[in-house]
């Protein structure tokens, strides 16, 4: 979803020079179909939005693979990038880096402050990994590694499958289908009353290529933590956030369902609430352009044009 967006977005600015290989053409937990890449390509730029990412549902059920696949992923091609002196290197991590209670809202220097969320810690350790290693690289080698933090994601070439998916597809689905077959019914997980914030993945595309473009960690005016010190990731948020109660209501509406929504309170909610603090980027000019209600819009209405199109059950 991340990297299809990034494509498109440097489509839309003009860039050509373009290298995007498919899962089928590189497997990225194989260190030396990584370097044979990089041989091949040597690329000016990397930016990393690969990653094996899922809900509550399958970051509980499989932690090993989380972490273990999402370190090699992320090992393979930063150090692969380092070696072949790439230019500039954008890693994209995860707001579930940061403690799950976690001061609201959550500022970079909350990152190793507190325990994590336990239904996702594994992610989150990899993840945290990443940023920590593209620091590391920055302080010994000079190494030019940034990192964005995003909120919560939706929006084209998201995943819907029904134990896999993030909680906007998961629901998206839901509702649609219930509407489709008539049902009375929806189950949705958890209270529903945590709050959540969530950025449309185009706006996340947009954020890294400002970055990228206006970001410089050693210039004297990039951002700076409590310190004075300056900040090697930075977060990347919508700065509003819903319930998940509020959440399920608006896409019920939206996808017309009748219906009533039951909520499974045997299920877990995750962390409590999770805004991010994205004053830091917002203060070097970025801002999402893609309010929630007009990005679930366009979702839904993709989302039912590519089903019919495919013929996936609804």
């Amino acid at each position: 979803m991340v990297g299809s967006a990034i494509f498109r977005k440097l489509k839309s600015y003009g860039f050509n020079n373009l290298i995007c290989a498919s899962r089928e053409e590189i497997d990225l937990i194989n260190p030396e179909e990584v370097e044979i890449f990089f041989n091949r390509y040597s690329p000016d730029i990397v930016i990393i939005a690969a990653a094996k990412v899922g809900g509550i549902y399958a970051n509980n059920k499989y932690p090993y693979d989380f972490i273990l696949d999402n370190l090699k992923i992320q090992i393979n091609l930063i150090e692969n990038a380092f070696k072949k002196k790439v230019k500039r290197l954008l890693f994209l991590g995860s707001s579930c880096i940061y403690p799950k209670l976690a001061k609201q809202p959550i500022r970079e220097e909350e990152l190793l402050n507190g325990y994590l969320e336990k239904t996702n810690d594994s992610y989150a350790i990899a993840k945290i990994s990443g940023i920590k290693l593209c620091e590391a690289l920055r302080k010994q080698h000079n190494f030019d590694a940034i990192s964005l933090m995003p909120t919560n994601l939706y929006g084209e070439g998201d995943n819907y499958q029904n134990m896999n998916s993030h909680v906007i597809p998961s629901l998206i689905r839901k509702f649609v289908e219930a509407e489709k077959e008539n049902l009375e019914t929806v189950d949705c997980w958890g209270s529903g009353k945590p709050l959540r914030e969530f950025l449309h993945v185009d706006d996340l595309a947009d954020a890294c290529l400002y970055a990228l473009s206006n970001w410089f960690p050693s210039k004297k005016d990039a951002p700076k933590n409590f310190n004075g010190e300056s900040l090697t990731f930075l977060n990347v948020g919508s700065n509003q956030e819903i319930t998940i109660k509020d959440l399920a209501e608006l896409i019920s509406k939206k996808t017309n369902f009748k219906g009533k929504i039951n909520w499974d309170h045997s299920k877990p909610d995750g962390t409590p609430r999770k805004l991010l603090d994205s004053s830091k980027l917002n203060s070097m000019g970025w801002f999402p352009k893609i309010d929630l209600d007009t990005g679930l819009d366009k979702t839904i209405k993709l989302f039912k044009m590519n089903s019919n199109k495919n013929n996936l059950r609804l």
